[in-house]
């Protein structure tokens, strides 16, 4: 945030939503306990956090995940975090940025995890329709159900360098089709190369470039 937002731009909305616990679900220790946990170390009540910033002095709607919170899953509140994040966009018709950084959607919350993909996606639909500009930064990692929903639906997809993108993990994929995957498979890279992405961006030069594509989607 402080690397791409302007100082002290930042007002952060839905803060106070906390998941609950609908499948009654435990693994090694009871979900709610593991959300609890979760909590206690980030500071945070879930996996992303939702505002509205300016950047270069334009507003934008703006979304970053942390993946210390439970591996930046997206659940139930991830999702309709970021679903609100699109359509203050949709609403205020200004530019959505989203920074992903996940392992996917949120097993201890099932269906309801998965829902959250389709949520997103029509509501990016809807947002393409206003011609608001959309740009998804992918880091390391950004996978899953949050790869296969929003995180892919950009305008404009930015990657940093090296970072592990993809759907399902490199031994599923190799055990499911009998192949050797390539070294640098679903790195940066290797998306890059294969039309995925539009551009590979190191952080420090990140505000500059969505500023930019922002400045240059928006004129």
């Amino acid at each position: 945030m402080a690397i791409l937002l302007d100082e002290g731009s930042f007002q952060e909305y839905d803060a106070g939503l906390v998941s609950l616990d609908p499948l009654g679900f435990r693994d090694s220790k009871k979900y709610p306990d593991r959300i609890a946990d979760a909590r206690r170390k980030t500071m945070k009540n879930d996996a992303v956090i939702c505002g509205i910033a300016t950047m270069a002095g334009r507003q934008v709607s703006f979304a970053v995940m942390d993946f210390s919170f439970i591996g930046g899953s997206m659940g139930s509140v991830v999702g309709e975090k970021v679903s609100r994040a699109i359509e203050r966009a949709i609403d205020r018709l200004i530019p959505l940025v989203i920074v992903s950084c996940s392992g996917g959607a949120r097993m201890q919350e099932g269906i309801l995890s998965l829902l959250q993909m389709a949520k997103t996606s029509a509501l990016l639909a809807r947002l393409a329709q206003t011609k608001a500009p959309y740009v998804s930064i992918l880091t390391n990692p950004t996978t899953a159900g949050v790869m296969a929903s929003y995180a892919s639906l950009g305008d404009v997809i930015i990657a940093e360098p090296g970072a592990l993108l993809g759907f399902a993990g490199r031994r599923v994929i190799e055990q499911t089709i009998g192949q050797k995957l390539p070294d640098d498979f679903q790195t940066s890279e290797f998306f890059m190369n294969h039309g995925f992405l539009d551009k590979i961006v190191s952080r420090p030069e990140l505000r500059s470039t969505v500023s930019s594509l922002l400045d240059y989607m928006s004129s």
